[in-house]
């Protein structure tokens, strides 16, 4: 108990309050395999030399995405990054996350979150964004809150095609907010066919899915409305150089997971949450948002504005528990969307699709696999049927260098996620066709 603040009275107290006996219950929803069992295996009496030494021998053997051929997507892509993004993004006067308060000290970081939104709006068709959230699941989580909140309705319609972890994070935050979603089956892979009552808050559609395929998100978009539902969709922000933006659809409220846009890999974070909806919903909108005005000049400045929020007032009327976001991330993202420009976008989406497009026929090609949705458009993602386990093929293939892609579970044990950015070359995906059908022979 030397460094942390609570006695044994407290432990006892929250104990009972939670219906627990032990600290280890509170963490009981954490699986086995992923949890720390029993004390660090530090050896005594070695020097933090020799410590630091053995660390970084470890840590060598790690493979990144740098170190193979990757074609692993899933809501984390291998797109390019260019030298500028983080030149920029990495300046001491940008490189803070800390709200900023005092705006006199701040423009820089106001002006370049602005910016931000401006983007984002412009990417998603909308009318106002946030200043970032933490990554896309949880602005996922920010989105039905919103529009339980405006709607006065509690049930959340999830499409069956809508990726799982998704899912499981809204699950778990709508368990101490009151509702369960509900996934609707798509037998086909894409569209499905969910009754929208009249006390569903938020119909919720992945587009691209997490099969990768295109939706028909206007006809289930135009079911929600018609029930005076919102309607939410969870988007590929490089994938609206080639696709029509979430607002054009009729989403009320678009969400992403902002990793490609800027994002190393990173190991899995830290990452950025995308929200956007219409204006009409700004006051229920989480986050800070950062607005353009005037000083007593009459000199350009930027604020946050519609500062009554979360940390601000009594929870109860916060529209989140969020009261941070993703700074940094957002302004990689920010000075990356300004690099590539509106014909870069394009540009980069097209390729993209061409490319996933020659490596689908290629890998399809080999013995015993094939598409799993044959007949379906998709953007750079697709979804594999494999002949032998996917753990198994994608363990022979890292040896041959290759990253093959994403296990996908939730379509079954033998179906495996690629993903195709614009990095990937056909040298590079013909190597890893041939690579397959060895694996497979």
């Amino acid at each position: 108990m030397r460094y942390a603040p609570h006695t044994e009275q407290d432990v006892r107290e929250m104990l009972a309050r939670t219906g627990d006996e032990t600290i280890d219950d509170l963490f009981s929803t954490i699986p086995p395999s992923v949890r720390l069992e029993g004390g660090l295996d530090l050896p005594a009496g070695v020097s933090e030399m020799e410590t630091v030494d053995r660390l970084r021998e470890l840590s060598s053997r790690n493979r990144s995405a740098d170190d193979l051929v990757c074609f692993a997507g899933g809501g984390a892509y291998d797109h390019y990054v260019p030298s500028a993004v983080w030149a920029l993004a990495g300046r001491s006067e940008l490189m803070t996350s800390y709200t900023p308060y005092q705006p006199e000290l701040s423009q820089g970081v106001l002006q370049l979150l602005f910016e931000y939104q401006s983007m984002i709006c412009e990417l998603t068709g909308m009318e106002v964004s946030n200043a970032s959230l933490y990554d896309g699941a949880t602005a996922l989580v920010e989105a039905v809150n919103l529009a339980r909140s405006v709607t006065g309705r509690g049930r959340v319609l999830v499409s069956g095609a809508v990726d799982d972890r998704f899912v499981k994070v809204l699950r778990a935050y709508g368990r101490g907010a009151g509702y369960e979603p509900e996934v609707f089956p798509v037998p086909d892979g894409t569209g499905g066919t969910p009754a929208v009552a009249t006390d569903v808050a938020a119909v919720i559609v992945q587009h691209p899915n997490v099969f990768g395929e295109l939706e028909p998100v206007r006809e289930l978009f135009g079911a929600a409305h018609d029930a005076g539902a919102r309607a939410i969709q969870i988007f590929d922000p490089l994938s609206l150089g080639v696709l029509a933006p979430p607002g054009e659809l009729g989403a009320d409220v678009s969400v992403a997971e902002g990793q490609s846009l800027g994002n190393h890999l990173n190991f899995g974070g830290p990452y950025l949450g995308i929200i956007a909806t219409r204006m009409e919903d700004v006051r229920k909108l989480p986050g800070r948002i950062v607005g353009e005005t005037v000083d007593a000049d009459g000199k350009r400045g930027y604020v946050l504005t519609l500062q009554a929020r979360e940390q601000h007032i009594r929870r109860e009327k916060a529209t989140s528990n969020i009261c941070t976001n993703q700074t940094l991330m957002a302004i990689a993202a920010t000075v990356y969307l300004a690099w590539l420009g509106p014909e870069g976008l394009r540009e980069l989406g097209e390729r993209c699709v061409a490319k996933a497009r020659y490596a689908a026929d290629r890998l399809s090609s080999v013995d015993g696999v094939s598409l799993l949705h044959p007949d379906a458009p998709f953007f750079k993602e697709f979804a594999l049927r494999l002949p032998r386990s996917v753990a198994e093929v994608c363990e022979s293939l890292l040896d041959r260098g290759v990253l093959a892609g994403v296990p996908l579970a939730q379509a079954g044990e033998d179906i495996l996620l690629v993903a195709v950015t614009e990095r990937r070359t056909r040298a590079q995906i013909d190597a890893y066709a041939d690579a397959l059908a060895e694996v497979l022979r």
